[in-house]
């Protein structure tokens, strides 16, 4: 069946203005101490925790005495480590964390800035009151709950059971220290004769370096609390997982058939790049579109073939889809990408004692790849994950991976590129006694699915008949259209802290349960059919599980890209998400009596929903997107930091076309998709603004209200000096609303009513949102700019009306007011 989305996407980038921005100022005030108590209290643990520090002090004699030490100070919760900060006294904190109801930062304190500290304290507790009764200092100290000795509790950030108690226990830790106290640690590791990773096994961010250190817990004790040089500690080590499944027998004509009907691609083709355990470049399916220059191994002594036959499995995948189709007809396919493979991870029995710092090799991975062919464009696919260990907040792998989309890991500069990754949100386990299966919810997306700028990719299914022999009698796990049974979810995640992950489900394959509901097993019919490791009567593959679902939308963006190279990164990012769907199950949840609130854990567990090649890549006549492609510069230091601009889009709304539809329902998704450089580490696992570089949000104009009021609501900068900003009523009829959006760096929202409703709603404001560019970088960094991608979806289900030609119109008359207007002001 011919394609009905055949026009192509209408680009708006030409539609907005820049306009001078300023943001709301929000916070609100604390219950009132009582100050006499709160002060004493404060100084007399402050003295404590001081008097604390110097114990260490002198008990090695390999180490040179220490300027300062840490103390730890818990914060009520929620608030910003940012009131313990004085930069002019060198006080700086370290590792912060949640507890229930409080918020726990280790601290550090200067020996030269111990009497600052106290007599902020004196200040508060014996100066005179402001004119409205208020202490001075007031604001930083009342938000203190209490000050204590640090315990390397305090800098332990990763899993609690993790910290080992044993004082003699080996292990790779994670030393994260500021970047000036590198060289520091690097000095204490020789004293001490700790084994640091070389400069190549470390990650590099904005405020922090990340140092695998090899040592036992009473050495690190030693090094944290006797020389202050340590600022946050986490495991060094990732345990890579991967679910393989048993090969499955195929007549080696059918793979010889479609080699011959497949039009082969060239060198100057988009890329997928398989980061993985290799792939065996022998198969017939596989050989015409994989280089052995473009095969590579982050160790040369791994080799490059694939030792754990996953590799080749996903590459398959990534290269020609489910085979299952394609095998069984006849017809000519064209390939429009090609495969290049790094070699992750090592074979068994290779350098056990290597730190496995997963960051720094998928960096490594990356630079691989490019360095071979740097032409070439590629999408990175990654389908292993950090055994059983929750997303929940950044870690050194995620943070790599945004920060090598951002075009700023180590060795980058002004020209790099920005690239797209597309990682697995992991799989739960394959358990196979009915009675051991728990909720997927129990089971959170793993490390590094986290990463903002990735786009992270469960699994759904529509596998639901079963044709194994001998099996007839058993029923599938899921109903088609659900949740695949492999898939893990982030509804455990904190909303207000971690993005929306997976952001797209693909096909994963369902599971099957015996009549008496006692075995679970995975079949063949139930699954994908992918290469085999090998090249002989067993070529082909049974494949299942979010690494299957994870190729497959790796082969989405790579032909995406190949027919849009002018298109961003972001931007297909932005497309893949805009072109999903919910399947019908999933809208039976989304559309149940519940509040926005309630549909956050559901996006949580399926993501937007199913993407699709053809709605992402071109427009119909009923179903259209809108593209903008635009740079920004969200703040600048002109005396002071501040916010700098927004954007105002006319969207081209066809307004007759929505007259004549009248009660008609109508879908408008909007999906504003951009890449953060992440500073983690710290605070950033507790709030996101202190992790992103700057963050983006868009507001569209509510019914009846007008443009002048709709800038002054979203916009400070367009009201007069003090005025509040105007209210009018929320909009109702956005699926998940703006209280969904805190973190992340891709945002997507549907608005479903009448399409009369939607008359009159043409202002559209991209506008920015805190990050460490204004509040804590330089001033070339406060000052730069950016870039990002939205696409606006119009989509008239299930009536048969031409939107396309009327939103065409309504841009060249919006194009021809704008060009009017620019006259004017020349």
């Amino acid at each position: 069946m011919a394609s009905r989305f055949t026009l192509p996407h209408i680009d708006v980038s030409a539609l907005h203005t820049a306009s001078p921005y300023s943001g709301t100022g929000g916070g609100g005030s604390s219950v009132p101490r009582i100050r006499a108590e709160h002060g004493r209290k404060l100084a007399n643990e402050l003295n404590v925790a001081l008097a604390a520090i110097t114990e260490l002090r002198g008990a090695d004699p390999r180490l040179e005495p220490a300027k300062g030490g840490y103390i730890e100070v818990e914060l009520r919760s929620g608030t910003s480590v940012d009131v313990l900060e004085w930069k002019r006294q060198g006080i700086r904190p370290g590792a912060t964390k949640d507890r229930a109801n409080a918020r726990t930062v280790a601290l550090y304190v200067p020996d030269n800035s111990q009497e600052a500290i106290q007599q902020i304290l004196d200040d508060y507790l014996n100066g005179p009151l402001s004119p409205k009764g208020n202490p001075p200092n007031a604001n930083r100290v009342e938000r203190i709950e209490a000050i204590r000795r640090a315990h390397l509790e305090v800098f332990w950030t990763d899993d609690p059971k993790a910290l080992p108690d044993d004082p003699q226990h080996l292990m790779w830790w994670a030393v994260w220290a500021h970047r000036d106290n590198e060289t520091a640690v690097d000095d204490v590791c020789g004293r001490l004769g700790l084994r640091a990773a070389s400069a190549d096994r470390r990650l590099y961010f904005p405020e922090a370096v990340v140092i695998p250190v090899l040592a036992r817990r009473a050495a690190i004790e030693l090094m944290t609390f006797a020389t202050g040089v340590v600022s946050e500690l986490r495991r060094a080590s990732d345990t890579p997982v991967f679910f393989l499944e048993d090969a499955r027998e195929s007549q080696n004509e059918w793979v010889d058939d479609l080699a011959a009907r497949t039009v082969w691609p060239g060198n100057d083709v988009p890329a997928v790049c398989v980061l993985d355990t290799g792939i065996n470049r022998a198969h017939s399916l596989i050989e015409p579109a994989l280089a052995t220059a473009d095969q590579h191994a982050i160790d040369r002594d791994w080799g490059v073939d694939d030792h754990h036959n996953h590799g080749t499995a996903m590459a398959g995948l990534a290269l020609h889809g489910d085979l299952t189709t394609s095998l069984s007809d006849r017809s000519e396919r064209r390939l429009t990408h090609r495969l290049e493979s790094v070699k992750l991870l090592p074979p068994k029995g290779m350098d056990p004692n290597d730190p496995h710092s997963y960051g720094v090799i998928t960096q490594t991975a990356v630079s691989l790849a490019e360095i071979a062919a740097p032409e070439r464009s590629r999408v990175f696919c990654m389908a292993v994950t950090n055994d059983d260990v929750s997303g929940a907040r950044p870690s050194t792998w995620s943070a790599a991976i945004d920060q090598a989309a951002a075009g700023t890991m180590n060795g980058d500069d002004d020209t790099a590129p920005k690239r797209l990754f597309v990682i697995s949100a992991g799989n739960v386990p394959a358990e196979i006694e009915f009675a051991r299966i728990s909720p997927q919810d129990d089971y959170p997306a793993e490390d590094p699915s986290q990463a903002w700028n990735a786009l992270t990719v469960g699994g759904y299914t529509d596998l639901n008949q079963i044709a194994d022999g001998g099996y007839e009698a058993w029923s599938c796990l899921v109903e088609a259209g659900e949740l695949s049974p492999y898939s893990r979810t982030s509804v455990t995640w904190a909303h207000g802290r971690a993005p929306i992950k997976p952001e797209v489900v693909l096909e994963a394959g369902n599971r099957a349960v015996s009549p008496a509901r006692r075995e679970v097993l995975s079949l063949d019919s139930l699954s994908l059919l992918t290469t085999s490791p090998k090249s002989d009567a067993n070529a082909l593959t049974a494949f299942q599980a979010t690494s299957a679902a994870t190729a497959q939308a790796a082969r989405m963006v790579a032909r995406l890209t190949a027919q849009h190279p002018d298109y961003w990164p972001e931007t297909i990012r932005a497309l893949v998400v805009h072109s999903a769907e919910w399947t019908e199950p999933m809208l039976q949840q989304l559309n149940g009596p519940m509040g926005k609130k309630d549909r956050y854990p559901l996006v949580r567990r399926f993501g937007y929903g199913v993407p699709d090649f053809e709605r992402a890549s071109a427009s119909a006549r009923d179903h259209l997107a809108l593209i903008a492609q635009a740079d920004i510069q969200p703040f600048r230091l002109k005396g002071q930091r501040e916010f700098n601009e927004c954007h105002y889009y006319r969207i081209p709304l066809p307004a007759a076309v929505l007259e004549e539809l009248q009660n008609t329902i109508i879908e408008l998704k909007v999906t504003l998709s951009y890449f953060i450089d992440p500073n983690p580490g710290f605070s950033a696992n507790v709030d996101p603004q202190r992790y992103q570089s700057f963050g983006l949000r868009f507001d569209l104009q509510r019914r009846g209200e007008l443009a002048s009021r709709f800038k002054q609501r979203v916009n400070a900068a367009e009201r007069e000096d003090g005025a509040r900003a105007p209210s009018h009523p929320d909009d109702a009829r956005w699926m998940l609303g703006p209280s969904s959006i805190s973190a992340g760096s891709l945002h997507c929202d549907v608005w479903t009513g009448p399409a009369a409703e939607l008359l009159s709603r043409e202002l559209l404001c991209v506008k920015p949102v805190l990050g460490w560019w204004r509040s804590r970088a330089s001033k070339d960094i406060v000052n730069r700019k950016t870039r990002y991608s939205l696409v606006v979806t119009l989509k008239a289900p299930g009536v048969d009306i031409d939107l396309y030609s009327g939103v065409v119109a309504a841009k060249t008359r919006i194009e021809t007011e704008i060009a009017a207007e620019n006259e004017i002001m020349v």
